[in-house]
C-alpha cells in the first residue's frame, strides 16, 4: 500500500473513530435533563430560595450481597447546581411514590451498591459522587449566570427487590420493582415551606415544603435491569407537599 492511501486510510479511521466518539457523548447526554428554578404561587416571600437539579433518568443494578443473595436497586445520578445569591446546604430526602399501587420508597445508603454504581458512573472518581449523607456535608458553591456550573454530583439509592428468587420473597409483600408508574420526589432544594390547617378538628397543623416531583413510566420485566425500561413524563413539577423527613439547613 502506498503512502498516500496509507494516510487516507489512518485519516479515515481517525475520522469514525471521532465520530463514535461523539456520537457516544452526545447519547450520554440525552439522558441528562435539568431543571431549573421556579417560583410556586404558594411561595410566600421573596427571600425563598431554589436550587437547579440535573438527573439522569433512574438506572438498575443487579448485585449479589454477601448472605443475602442477589438484589435489584435502583438508582438517581442527580446534580445540584446552585445559582442563587448565597451558598447553602442540600439536605436531601428522597421518595419513590407507587402510583399503580400505594407505597413509599425513601432512598437508603447501600455502601457495596453505591461502589458498584461509581464504578459504573463515574470511573475516573472526577466527579466525586456523595451519597445522601454526605453531599450535605459542605454547601453547595454558587455556580455565576454566565459561567460554567459549579455541579455536586450525588447519587440516590433503593432496594427494589429482597430477592430475584421468588421462592424467596414474600409474594404478599409488593416490592418497588413491580411498579409501572412512579414518582421521584426530592426536598431539600429550597427553603420554601407553608403551614396550613390540619386535616381535621384537633389535628396538628401541616407543613407543605417545596419539592421537586419527577414522573417516571416503567415498563419490561420485573427483573430487568434495562435502564430504556423506564421513560421520563415531562415536565418536571415543583410543589408544596407534606414531609417530616428533611431539615433544611441555611448554613453558609
Amino acid at each position: 500500500m502506498s503512502i498516500y492511501l496509507k494516510a487516507i486510510t489512518a485519516f479515515a479511521v481517525f475520522l469514525a473513530g471521532f465520530s463514535l466518539g461523539q456520537t457516544a457523548r452526545a447519547q450520554a447526554k440525552l439522558n441528562e435533563r435539568e431543571v431549573r428554578t421556579e417560583s410556586s404561587e404558594e411561595d410566600k416571600t421573596d427571600a425563598i430560595w431554589v436550587m437547579d437539579f440535573k438527573f439522569k433518568d433512574p438506572r438498575m443494578i443487579k448485585m449479589h450481597v454477601t448472605g443475602q443473595g442477589t438484589r435489584i436497586y435502583w438508582y438517581l445520578w442527580y446534580q445540584v447546581i446552585n445559582r442563587s445569591k448565597e451558598t447553602h446546604r442540600f439536605v436531601p430526602y428522597f421518595e419513590i411514590v407507587t402510583l399503580d399501587f400505594p407505597a413509599v420508597y425513601p432512598d437508603s445508603n447501600f455502601p457495596t451498591v453505591e461502589e458498584a454504581i461509581k464504578k459504573l458512573e463515574d470511573p475516573t472518581g472526577y466527579q466525586n459522587i456523595r451519597n445522601s449523607v454526605t453531599i450535605s456535608e459542605e454547601p453547595i458553591p454558587l455556580s455565576k449566570p454566565d459561567a460554567f456550573p459549579r455541579a455536586v454530583t450525588g447519587v440516590a439509592i433503593w432496594e427494589a427487590t429482597t430477592s430475584i428468587n421468588p421462592k424467596k420473597r414474600d409474594a404478599k409483600v409488593r416490592e418497588l420493582n413491580e411498579t409501572t408508574r412512579f414518582s421521584i420526589f426530592v426536598r431539600g432544594l429550597s427553603n420554601g415551606f407553608v403551614v396550613v390547617d390540619p386535616l381535621a378538628t384537633g389535628q396538628p397543623s401541616i407543613t407543605r415544603y417545596k419539592t421537586l416531583q419527577l414522573n417516571f413510566r416503567r415498563q419490561g420485566d420485573r427483573y430487568s435491569v434495562d435502564p430504556r425500561d423506564i421513560t421520563f413524563l415531562a415536565p418536571a413539577e415543583w410543589i408544596y407537599r407534606p414531609g417530616g423527613g428533611t431539615i433544611l439547613d441555611d448554613g453558609k
